[in-house]
């Protein structure tokens, strides 16, 4: 067997570039001697993430009077600054929701700005009403609001509770 030296390989190049890193100090290691490294500029995304909630118009109009009216009751910049949604454990199917005033922005919580108001997710709830949309309907009997949540499974006779479906992480289909 023979050995191929140091020397014996800078003999044979032929190019200055490709001596000039053979002769660079084998510590620095080849990133050094290669040349420059280059970072890309960061894209930004194509696509703007979407909220986790959606507010229809009416919702929003309604949660602004809702808002109004407790800020003039409560004495003005004091009252809330935004709506609050949440889930509890409750009800005969699992699940409902809860809304309430909010002064300020919990550490993890989702802002959601739409139609010119502020609603905040808790971040408990965040995966059982990812991709709802939030509605305010009135009729001749009834004013309430509205979820329409595509991770609900089922839901209890009177509409006040539901249940979502479980994640299936790690499964694989097939």
């Amino acid at each position: 067997r023979r050995k191929l030296s140091l020397g014996a390989s800078r003999a044979h190049t032929e190019s200055a570039g490709l001596r000039t890193m053979l002769r660079a100090p084998l510590s620095r290691g080849m990133a050094s001697a290669a040349g420059k490294v280059v970072v890309a500029p960061r894209r930004r995304s194509r696509l703007a993430l979407r909220a986790p909630i959606q507010l229809t118009e009416t919702a929003a109009e309604r949660i602004k009077e809702l808002l109004d009216r407790r800020r003039e009751s409560g004495g003005g910049d004091d009252g809330p600054a935004a709506l609050r949604v949440g889930v509890k454990t409750r009800g005969c199917s699992g699940m409902s929701y809860t809304m309430n005033y909010a002064t300020e922005k919990k550490k993890l919580d989702e802002e959601v700005v739409e139609h010119g108001v502020t609603v905040w997710i808790d971040s408990a709830a965040l995966m059982h009403i990812v991709g709802t949309t939030m509605d305010y309907v009135e009729d001749d009997l009834s004013a309430e609001f509205i979820f329409h949540n595509p991770n609900a499974e089922g839901s209890c006779g009177c509409g006040e509770s539901f249940t979502t479906k479980p994640l299936d992480i790690g499964r694989a289909d097939g």
